[in-house]
């Protein structure tokens, strides 16, 4: 399985690719090493990453609209499977679970009181169409939740299990900003997978370059009935995805100017339309923030602590005992947000902590724009 430090091959292969026959060989393959095959899927009227049992489940021929606060499917000409842009979950969800269990106690008749930490093996994931900015957000997650002095209790032996299947993108959606995040719509230098795929279509039907990225991943290809193929057409399309990106951010030292818009009136007006829902943290594939909740059945003899997902745009993410909570205002919860996500993420983890996946902006239910916010705050701060 592929972890920061997984080796990749020595020596590049020549390019070899599958076809629709090929993806689905891919899936079985997974499925013989016990994993469980995670992946896109249309469900009511989105497409979400879930549970999937074969590659038919997969959706081929749909693609999706999105613009600020609005998401739409609508029906491709072809029978693509990856011609869409990042639906409503991350593979966070899977990985850092919306909630989680972290410990059990027993009392007994004598009082004496057992502890026991939850030791539940994790599951086993095949994550089939990662795309590289959400790889890039799954290693910003390795960073904090594994790189430190402590691992996460409940990520990292999920993320130890995973096996990753990237695919670039070719077709960028409306709120897209990858490139401009240095995070897609090709695999950045250093991305780290198991295999990866670029999907093309031709009258001739579908064809996907794929290549491998750790030996698992060498082991799964060579199991797999691939076909010679020079890689051009699949590696043009990444390239002109590049120019069609929906948005674009100005990613020059945002840490500085976060730092020096800390007063600026913009705060003001974006607050005036924030609902302070937590929609774009729940649906960042980086937010990690997270809270704890203690259970007790009816007796009173057996108790729980469970760990669940939390936002600092809820009021009580702030709450001081004799104070009361510190972020009161929507200016200062949506400022918390932003200045932590693009500026002080640099002092924490060493890098930004967005990677231009657009989620934020569609899942806003007033179409907040931090591309928007971002050039408003360069040009109050008087940059050219």
């Amino acid at each position: 399985m592929s972890t920061l430090n997984s080796p990749t091959p020595t020596a590049p292969a020549a390019d070899r690719e599958l076809d629709e026959q090929g993806l689905e060989a891919l899936f079985e393959a997974l499925q013989r090493r016990g994993l469980t095959v995670v992946g896109p899927t249309v469900r009511g009227d989105a497409i979400v990453l879930a549970e999937l049992s074969s590659a038919d489940e997969l959706p081929y021929g749909w693609s999706v609209e999105v613009e600020a606060g609005t998401y739409r499917l609508h029906r491709r000409p072809d029978r693509a499977a990856f011609a869409h842009s990042a639906g409503p979950q991350s593979w966070k969800t899977f990985l850092h679970p919306p909630r989680a269990r972290l410990w059990q106690a027993d009392r007994a008749e004598d009082g004496a009181v057992t502890l026991r930490e939850d030791d539940t093996p994790p599951p086993r994931y095949a994550f089939l169409g990662v795309r590289p900015c959400d790889l890039r957000a799954i290693a910003v997650q390795d960073r904090v939740l594994t790189g430190g002095r402590y691992t996460d209790p409940v990520y990292g032996p999920r993320r130890a299990a995973v096996f990753l299947v990237a695919v670039e993108c070719t077709e960028p959606g409306g709120v897209c900003f990858c490139t401009s995040m240095g995070t897609g719509p090709g695999l950045p230098g250093g991305a780290v997978y198991d295999l990866a795929l670029t999907e093309t279509v031709d009258e001739d039907g579908l064809h996907y370059l794929i290549r491998s990225g750790s030996p698992d991943g060498d082991e799964v290809l060579a199991e797999l009935p691939t076909r010679p193929t020079d890689g051009e057409t699949a590696r043009a399309a990444v390239r002109e995805a590049a120019g069609r990106m929906g948005r674009a951010m100005d990613a020059t030292d945002l840490r500085t100017l976060m730092a020096g818009t800390m007063t600026a009136e913009r705060w003001d007006q974006v607050a005036g339309r924030c609902l302070t829902c937590g929609n774009c943290t729940m649906v960042c594939p980086t937010c990690f923030c997270t809270t704890t909740e203690d259970t007790t059945d009816l007796t009173g003899d057996h108790a729980e602590r469970w760990r669940r997902w939390d936002s600092c745009f809820d009021l009580d993410f702030s709450y001081l005992h004799g104070v009361g909570p510190v972020r009161s205002s929507a200016r200062s919860r949506y400022r918390q947000w932003l200045t932590h996500k693009l500026g002080t993420w640099y002092d924490q983890f060493g890098s930004s902590g967005c990677v231009g996946c657009g989620r934020c902006i569609a899942w806003c239910p007033v179409g907040i724009d931090l591309t928007e916010e971002v050039a408003a705050l360069r040009e109050e701060a008087g940059e050219p």
